[in-house]
């Protein structure tokens, strides 16, 4: 039986997902510009992911006053109740600002420092997939009602469809396109969508065999990562690690650790 805090805390995180992913979907600006950059010049923040984030913020706050934030454009408050919430208002920027189709809107809640609720809201696609810790995940689409979601049955690496992601720092980049220059003759083929949170709602969903990134911060992955748990899916990091900044992998159970003992061999998490 899903605990009933978790329940009040999911149905909070798909409101919230719903009406960033309205207010993105439907206000984009025809103009929009770049607002700001982060790591590098190629880093983009736009007005749209700051003004979701403050929709996103504002409307958990109204209800949850002293709960925690980890926001990417800026939300950070410790909280008093051990419920933070980590949140991407826009993940795929550039795609968004490109007219690109692929960005979602990422919201998860955190207990005590473990992650119980996900939601990832990929509104050009009509598409919304959640999770709860132990309950298993499950979307809605253009689809008839919600689906539960499972990851791909057992398929050998090289009958594998991964999709990856790379770095908006040169130097960073650079090796990685290298790393996936060595991998892509050992898979089926790569992927790159542009947005964590989509590639780890395609694993759950089965549309992919794997995932992995280096460079990811918590509100790129928290949602997905539980998504894709819940769904079947394996996650990790280094061999013997949580996804981290250093490395995120997520794959079916066949493909997770030929996938994780490659890139650990090709030095992903590294220059």
């Amino acid at each position: 039986m899903t605990d009933p805090l978790h329940s009040d805390l999911l149905a909070l995180a798909q409101e919230a997902a719903r009406r960033a992913g309205e207010l993105l979907r439907d206000g984009r600006p025809a103009d929009l510009a770049v607002a700001a950059t982060k790591s590098s010049p190629i880093d983009v923040v736009t007005e749209m992911d700051i003004a979701a984030e403050k929709l996103i913020t504002g409307l958990i706050a109204e209800q949850r006053p002293d709960d925690g934030f980890l926001g990417e454009e800026g939300a950070s408050s410790a909280g008093s109740t051990g419920i933070r919430w980590v949140i991407d208002p826009l993940d795929g920027t550039v795609n968004y600002l490109y007219g690109l189709p692929t960005w979602a809107v990422s919201i998860a809640a955190e207990q005590d420092g473990e992650t119980v609720v996900g939601v990832v809201e990929i509104p050009m696609r009509g598409e919304s997939y959640h999770a709860v810790r132990g309950g298993g995940a499950r979307a809605t689409g253009a689809w008839e009602g919600e689906r539960e979601l499972a990851c791909r049955p057992p398929a050998p690496l090289d009958q594998a469809l991964v999709s990856t992601g790379f770095n908006y720092v040169t130097a960073v980049r650079t090796h990685q396109a290298e790393v996936a220059q060595r991998l892509i003759p050992l898979l089926r083929d790569i992927r790159r969508s542009g947005s964590a949170a989509v590639d780890l709602a395609d694993v759950a969903a089965g549309r992919l065999d794997g995932y992995y990134e280096r460079g990811l911060h918590p509100w790129d992955l928290a949602a997905g990562d539980l998504i894709a748990r819940e769904a079947g899916a394996l996650t990790g990091g280094r061999p013997a690690e949580r996804p981290s900044h250093e490395l995120a992998v997520a794959a079916t159970p066949a493909v997770f650790e030929p996938l994780q003992r490659l890139l650990e061999d090709f030095g992903a998490w590294h220059d």
